[in-house]
């Protein structure tokens, strides 16, 4: 679903003007995916990372390092999180997902930026989490919204190299409502 998922925004960045590039490697981290569109003589700039299942998801974020270490709770512990735990949580998820030095290096090069730190989320349990990764800075998109927008018609282009996949989920949404749009 991740894949399908980086694939359908990918698809949405293509029809608003970026160029994208997708699954970019950094040694053992990745970026799942930079966006680059001319805008008044500069360049607008996105780094964004998507996590998309079919089933909710417990956290994003991993369990802090130092409650790791004090609690021996694992790091990917559904157990209920305080919103200190999240905030902590969200830095140390933050700092890996966008701040690692080797992508800071890499998207430097690529283009001066600034970049933006975006998320495309499809279902999570913690809704809390959201509110304080936003708060954090991060721009949250849902899924639903990106595949609304696909739908609608009203971006620049028609399609990209992923309209047909596009289409796809536009056809299986219309069965799944009916035919109704």
């Amino acid at each position: 679903m991740a894949l399908l998922a980086e694939e359908l925004v990918e698809e949405w960045l293509n029809r608003q003007g970026y160029f994208t590039i997708r699954g970019i490697k950094t040694g053992v981290h990745e970026i799942d995916i930079l966006a680059v569109r001319p805008l008044g003589g500069a360049l607008e700039c996105r780094q964004i990372e998507v996590q998309a299942s079919m089933r909710p998801v417990s956290y994003i974020s991993r369990v802090p390092a130092a409650v790791q270490e004090a609690t021996q709770r694992a790091a990917t512990s559904s157990k209920i999180r305080s919103d200190d735990e999240l905030r902590v949580g969200i830095a140390e998820w933050i700092a890996k997902k966008y701040d690692h030095k080797n992508k800071a290096r890499l998207r430097a090069r690529l283009a001066p930026g600034p970049w933006t730190r975006e998320l495309v989320v499809h279902v999570v349990k913690h809704t809390r989490e959201l509110e304080l990764i936003a708060d954090a800075g991060i721009t949250v998109h849902q899924l639903t919204k990106v595949v609304r927008d696909l739908k609608g018609g009203q971006l620049m282009l028609q399609g990209a190299v992923g309209a047909h996949l596009s289409d796809l989920v536009a056809l299986a949404d219309e069965a799944n409502s009916g035919g109704e749009s």
